[in-house]
């Protein structure tokens, strides 16, 4: 009768011990603490309360569109609007490219009503101007994929360098009502059309963004009734010739960088990087690292870092939790700009293969306080939204997460 109570006995006593160790295994504080490759650093009201590896150089991935953001906003300003010229010469348009990030379809029906105002009613041909960056970048970490967040970047782009497309009825057709489909944009959709019937994917190079955004001027002034003859090139307007119109971007700045965070387009963080490197071309990664460089420097003082591009996709981006949090709390002014998860936090992911980080503000005690978060190393996607939605919630954290910091 012992060995049966016995025998019985042991499976529970095995559950309640192995309860306690599971609980740990769950709570993603705890997780944290044991990871070797993840750095974390969080601060209330100006003193450290939870701090991991904070020095160590980590890949930030897409966190660090909160530095180029930043260095952005401090540039130009949160009113700051992105222009693009317009020249007409003997019946040809030309339009020279600035650089804007967020020339989308609904902006090229502003334009076309603008250069109907302005006595534009017919054209024989369109040519841009889009030598103000470089036609050969190389940005780091950009592969040759169709996805849309490996858009190749150009100073004259309509829609982010991308075409949204669908099949109907064994043709391609443009997926958005905004934006009629192109001849380049069918000959790039066609590519992917026998595998996925409907999506979005990139121009796949540097040259065919000015070509893109001419046909869909083209096609939008057709539309508007301004006659436009197939006569689409490229070159650089002519020295001396005043330009007809100068559009600026309805939006600013500031919701420029609020939709770069929501959706971390690269296309946006990139084009930004660039030019903030001046604006005389061609501008190219180079001038632009020099530029970026030599702003953290005066702005941070920080000696040991590494930038390369402005959107985080190369892992030859490194910089510290302790820099980064540096950088989020320089962000506060502009941190209603971040991505809002359930009110508790105002964060931005970074994601690549093996690498997931997340850093901004967190909700605790009713305030807002800065957090960042590096995991270089393989976890869950919404791992590091846990963590943080603990770090929210939690008053008494894990003393493995007190370093000699707190």
């Amino acid at each position: 009768m012992l060995s049966l109570f016995s025998h019985l006995l042991l499976p529970v006593l095995l559950l309640l011990l192995c309860q306690p160790l599971q609980a740990a295994q769950q709570d993603p504080l705890v997780r944290l603490a044991a990871m070797p490759n993840a750095s974390l650093l969080l601060e209330e009201n100006g003193k450290t309360v939870a701090s991991k590896q904070a020095g160590r150089q980590m890949i930030p991935a897409s966190t660090l569109k909160l530095l180029t953001a930043l260095a952005a906003l401090e540039h130009w300003g949160k009113e700051h609007r992105f222009e693009t010229r317009f020249y007409l010469q003997d019946d040809v348009l030309w339009v020279r490219g600035g650089g804007d990030p967020f020339l989308v379809s609904e902006e090229l029906d502003l334009i076309v009503t603008a250069l109907q105002e302005e006595g534009v009613n017919k054209l024989d041909g369109i040519t841009t101007d889009a030598t103000l960056f470089d036609n050969n970048l190389q940005i780091g970490g950009r592969s040759s994929s169709d996805n849309p967040y490996d858009a190749p970047i150009s100073s004259l782009a309509a829609n982010f360098n991308t075409v949204s497309y669908k099949k109907a009825a064994n043709k391609i057709v443009s997926a958005e009502p905004q934006t009629p489909m192109t001849a380049l944009g069918k000959s790039v959709a066609r590519r992917y059309a026998k595998k996925k019937s409907r999506g979005r994917v990139n121009l796949v190079s540097e040259e065919n963004g000015p070509r893109y955004f001419a046909e869909l001027l083209a096609a939008k002034l057709r539309l508007a009734g301004v006659s436009v003859k197939n006569s689409l090139s490229a070159g650089q307007v002519p020295r001396g010739l005043k330009p007809i119109y100068t559009h600026k971007n309805s939006r600013n700045l500031s919701k420029v960088v609020a939709a770069m965070m929501e959706h971390s387009s690269n296309f946006s963080a990139n084009s930004l990087f660039l030019l903030m490197a001046g604006d005389k071309g061609p501008l190219d990664m180079k001038k632009a690292q020099q530029r970026m460089q030599k702003w953290i420097r005066k702005r941070f003082s920080w000696k040991k870092f590494a930038v390369v591009e402005g959107a985080g996709l190369s892992r030859e981006n490194h910089l510290s939790a302790r820099q980064l949090l540096e950088v989020v709390k320089a962000f506060s002014p502009y941190r209603e700009l971040l991505p809002n998860h359930k009110g508790k936090v105002l964060a931005k992911t970074g994601t690549l293969r093996g690498i997931s980080c997340y850093a901004g503000f967190l909700k605790r005690d009713g305030s807002w306080q800065p957090f960042s978060l590096l995991i270089n190393q393989p976890s869950d996607y919404y791992f590091r939204v846990r963590v943080a939605e603990a770090l929210s919630t939690r008053h008494r954290l894990p003393t493995a997460l007190c370093g000699k910091d707190c």
